[in-house]
């Protein structure tokens, strides 16, 4: 009983620091509204981890698993988000922050449906990857006391583009060695030159340049190594 409500826990952790992270925003502590989406993270990594080490995984602790996920790294992050700048776009921040959260519920159900279906990779930029990023680059403009607005639209479209990465059939290695294609060379120099310039842009800041850039350079890497896998099956 013990072994099985050890990984339950972390599952309900993982809800808790959503939780957490939407009380905070609520309250204008953007910065740990971020944290607590981290910690989170963390949860999440943990329970699949220890249901599996322990022999207790169920069908409980999956749907556990995925309801939590749409509320600390789906509607946290929108909330976030719109509190930090979106709520200044109108219409458009609104519509930003709403097709995050969707597009979270869209992936999820996606992945459930297709866990015996797709194999050495995830479909899609996980929801956990894609609501850090949000979070983390709300976090990494606020410690820099960047203004998004004054960049016009850059926002919204980043959360919208984001959103639509949790959806689309963009492959993302699961770092499992098993692979569904190869990591390109040319994938791996981007991605490496982006987290640079992350780094170098937010040294200021460099702790939550740090984590940002780590977000930002896989969502990327993903997009340019299936570019590059797509070109060469196609000649």
């Amino acid at each position: 009983m013990i072994r099985r409500m050890i990984p339950n826990a972390c599952t309900s952790a993982n809800l808790l620091f959503g939780m957490c992270s939407i009380i905070a925003t609520f309250e204008g502590c953007l910065t740990w509204a971020a944290i607590f989406i981290l910690l989170a993270l963390v949860a999440d990594g943990l329970d699949g981890r220890l249901a599996r080490y322990f022999g207790v995984s169920s069908e409980l602790g999956k749907e556990m698993d995925s309801l939590c996920d749409l509320g600390s790294f789906g509607v946290a992050p929108a909330i976030l988000a719109y509190s930090f700048c979106l709520n200044k776009f109108g219409t458009l921040g609104c519509a930003a922050a709403i097709i995050f959260a969707l597009c979270g519920m869209w992936r999820l159900a996606r992945f459930n449906v297709n866990t015996d279906v797709v194999h050495g990779y995830f479909m899609g930029l996980a929801i956990p990857a894609g609501g850090c990023l949000v979070a983390t680059s709300a976090m990494l403009f606020g410690s820099l006391g960047l203004d998004p607005v004054a960049w016009g639209y850059v926002y919204p479209t980043f959360v919208i583009i984001v959103a639509y990465l949790m959806i689309s059939h963009v492959h993302y290695p699961n770092f499992k060695g098993d692979g569904a294609e190869p990591l390109y060379p040319v994938a791996k120099i981007i991605a490496t030159v982006l987290f640079a310039a992350i780094m170098y842009l937010g040294h200021d800041a460099w702790l939550q340049a740090l984590v940002t850039a780590l977000f930002a350079t896989y969502a990327v890497f993903g997009m340019v190594n299936s570019l590059f896998a797509m070109l060469k099956r196609e000649y």
